[in-house]
């Protein structure tokens, strides 16, 4: 298996700011910046390679740590493109750098739960989610009565990444909104959102239909896979937690 972690991300001066650094990838949260605990959690999982998207900065903090830093194209989409390409011969674990909170066992968790599919993505239940992070800024989601919270991991099956990639580098951006990922999914799954009938089923089957991919929401897995750190709020959340803010 090959483990991808995107880290080119910059933020703004303000943001910067609360971080003490421009590349969220290299805030530190209890010590530790979340590019290394990124990276540590991918190691245990046995990854064969671990690789990181990133720039300058981040190639000086990490190079000697991985087996690779790709070039960071300074866009998102195109960052997740070059890792899917790069992990596409193989079981592929593309993630974000900006989970604070996430370990190795949460992640191998994930990929024992996505053997089998084309495309997974790990859920928490909103439930777990809150309990984890009681008072965090909200992530939890109510789906077709289901309350869950999406995570910032995705699985791909050897030679898959790169058969779904048209579409990929959307559904990547798209996994925090619902509504986002139910519009590139046609106008149907659009109505039932909108009337609150949309189910993770839904979606699962017009993937099938619609892109002729397997794709699963893997359930009931560690909210740590789901808190990442968008905005100040998170950050500050997320320090205090740690025990250092």
């Amino acid at each position: 298996m090959i483990a991808v972690i995107t880290a080119g991300g910059r933020v703004d001066a303000a943001f910067a700011s609360t971080l003490g650094t421009g590349v969220k990838a290299l805030a530190r949260v209890g010590g530790r910046t979340m590019l290394d605990v990124a990276i540590e959690a991918a190691r245990g999982t046995g990854a064969e390679r671990v690789l990181v998207v990133g720039g300058d900065e981040v190639r000086a903090h990490c190079a000697d740590r991985v087996d690779g830093v790709l070039d960071d194209a300074g866009e998102g989409r195109e960052n997740v493109r070059r890792a899917m390409i790069a992990g596409n011969a193989d079981h592929l674990l593309l993630l974000t750098s900006d989970m604070p909170f996430i370990d190795a066992a949460a992640l191998t968790a994930f990929v024992s739960a996505a053997r089998g599919c084309d495309v997974a993505l790990p859920v928490a239940s909103g439930a777990d989610y809150e309990a984890a992070y009681p008072g965090a800024p909200p992530h939890v989601t109510d789906l077709g009565g289901e309350r869950i919270a999406n995570g910032n991991v995705v699985y791909f099956a050897p030679g898959s990444a790169e058969r779904v990639l048209p579409v990929a580098q959307r559904l990547f951006d798209a996994r925090k909104s619902l509504w986002r990922m139910a519009s590139l999914l046609g106008p149907a799954l659009l109505v039932r959102f909108a009337l609150r009938r949309l189910r993770i089923e839904d979606i699962e089957r017009r993937a099938r239909e619609q892109l002729g991919i397997d794709a699963r929401a893997c359930r009931n897995l560690a909210p740590s896979l789901c808190f990442d750190v968008d905005g100040d709020e998170d950050y500050r959340y997320a320090q205090r937690r740690a025990g250092n803010g």
